[in-house]
């Protein structure tokens, strides 16, 4: 119990369906149809990350919104935007059939000083008297993501009961009961840190872009690996 109270918490920097099912992470098999759904998906691979083409611009700038009321348009979604800086992209994202908004978009910022700005602030701000959410990118910056639609996401709401946890609105729990560690390694499932637990008051950072001399150094290890 060492380290641990009702405010540790932790995210998830990979997806796995199994995990994002559980509380604290440690689900070793899937809890309702939709997770099982995900995880069908997720091991045959069939959904692609980047197969969308309206999905453009550079992900480490660009930000998701949802709960957006369904009266925003893109005009009221960029002025609330701009206020952290200059928006150079945005895509509401609405129905193919009959053209609604379907509640959330992505807005790229020019530079991802702009997008992290976005992203500690305008969490939880209101757009048109509905309270948004922000998260970075997952789609194409977190490894393994499956989408809502095919039975994964994060979040959700109670009412709904397909809760996903291990994002910024729903984090994993410390574990209270022994972790199952040898189960969670034959699955892929990484287990929850244990001792470098946050507070659940902990803004979560979101992935960085690598420079190049970060890249080098990456490759220069490797090399006198060998």
């Amino acid at each position: 119990m060492s380290g641990r109270s009702i405010n540790s918490v932790f995210y998830a920097e990979t997806y796995h369906p199994i995990q994002a099912g559980s509380i604290d992470g440690t689900d070793t098999a899937p809890h309702d149809n939709a997770v099982y759904r995900a995880l069908l998906c997720s091991s045959a691979g069939l959904y692609d990350p980047f197969g969308d083409p309206k999905a453009i611009g550079d992900p480490y700038c660009t930000i998701f919104v949802g709960r957006l009321s369904h009266l925003t348009t893109e005009d009221t979604l960029r002025k609330a935007m701009s206020k952290y800086g200059k928006v150079k992209n945005l895509r509401l994202v609405r129905h193919i059939v009959t053209g609604a908004s379907r509640g959330y978009g992505f807005v790229e910022f020019e530079t991802e000083r702009e997008m992290r700005r976005a992203y500690k602030d305008a969490h939880h701000s209101y757009i048109d008297d509905s309270e948004v959410i922000v998260d970075y990118n997952r789609q194409q910056l977190m490894p393994g993501w499956i989408p809502r639609r095919l039975g994964g996401g994060l979040g959700g709401r109670k009412e709904a009961g397909q809760l996903r946890f291990g994002g910024r609105e729903r984090p994993f729990r410390a574990p209270l009961q022994t972790i199952p560690h040898d189960d969670l390694k034959r699955l892929g499932i990484p287990p929850p840190p244990e001792g470098s637990y946050m507070s659940h008051y902990e803004v979560p950072s979101p992935p960085q872009k690598k420079t190049e001399l970060q890249r080098k150094g990456r490759k220069l290890s490797q090399e006198e690996l060998h």
